[in-house]
């Protein structure tokens, strides 16, 4: 069972990140004022958005419109190219939220992602998805981890140099790869509901990829670790990026050899083996699944699809 990755959520399929002009500082400068050009604004790792009979649409200004701030020099980072625009994104956190709303409309919010994302264009949602991710590298990475000096932006916000002329270390926007599996026999899949979640929502397992394995021993320690399953095959799936905060999703399908659940209680409230006649009884039954926006929904109803 394979999914298309390109048409998960939060992938920037359509957008060209142009890599090789991040460096180039004449380019920049003329596409920062062409008029075609559009800007993302963030504020506290929430997205700009317009929101109009319950809809949100990610907002994209002009040069026009976000001149003031930009005079004030706050974050920035070059996104990419699609369409025939440049995408630019700027983070005003450092600035009070009514003033930055006021000139622009009632109809103008900042909303997070996880709440507005889901509803939005898939595309616009990838580009958000995009911004929040790597400005909020930026939020956490100020001071070089070698030295402690502090770091500034280079290449067009995809680069932190460290400013110690002696280190001049240079820093990487950072991805923390997580394992998600669907564990299953063909006849019934294995999901589980999170001590943090009260919704009543199952979910697939999950967990970080810890240092010195591969990612098909991460599935198997996981599971072990959470449900006391073992699991044999494991299949690639497809992977999507999920910056909440900065995550790689990994997905996979992995085949059970045991049954019996012996749950983490640290980890997880509940796990339980389920049919695809109970997954499609969940409305009736008070329970929930994923978000459409998740691999895990993705990976559920593939598997659901598969008999």
């Amino acid at each position: 069972m394979k999914l298309t990755s390109d048409h998960l959520f939060y992938t920037t399929g359509e957008l060209d990140r142009q890599a090789h002009l991040r460096t180039d500082t004449g380019w920049l400068e003329e596409a920062l004022h062409k008029p075609d050009t559009r800007f993302l604004i963030l504020h506290q790792d929430r997205n700009l958005f317009t929101h109009v009979n319950d809809v949100y649409r990610p907002a994209l200004l002009t040069g026009e419109a976000i001149a003031g701030w930009w005079q004030k020099n706050p974050p920035w980072a070059y996104l990419g190219h699609a369409k025939g625009k440049d995408y630019f994104v700027l983070d005003l956190s450092l600035f009070p939220e009514n003033k930055i709303l006021m000139p622009l409309g009632t109809q103008f919010v900042f909303e997070d992602l996880r709440r507005a994302g889901p509803i939005a264009e898939r595309e616009q949602a990838a580009r958000c998805a995009y911004a929040r991710g790597l400005m909020f590298w930026h939020k956490r990475h100020q001071f070089c981890g070698h030295c402690g000096y502090p770091s500034h932006m280079e290449q067009a916000g995809h680069v932190r140099r460290c400013s110690n002329t002696d280190c001049a270390l240079e820093h990487f926007p950072r991805t923390d790869p997580a394992v998600i599996m669907l564990v299953h026999d063909r006849e019934k899949c294995l999901l589980a509901t999170h001590q943090r979640i009260k919704t009543g929502m199952y979910s697939t397992l999950a967990g970080f990829v810890e240092p010195g394995e591969t990612l098909e021993q991460a599935v198997k320690r996981e599971v072990m670790e959470e449900t006391g399953i073992q699991v044999g095959a494991v299949e690639y799936a497809g992977s999507q990026p999920w910056p909440f905060p900065t995550s790689l999703m990994l997905g996979f399908y992995a085949t059970a050899e045991s049954y019996d659940i012996h749950i983490d209680l640290n980890e997880l409230s509940d796990a339980q083996w389920f049919t695809r006649e109970d997954l499609h009884a969940f409305p009736q039954s008070g329970k929930l699944l994923p978000s459409r926006d998740s691999i895990a929904r993705n990976m559920i109803e593939a598997w659901l699809k598969s008999a």
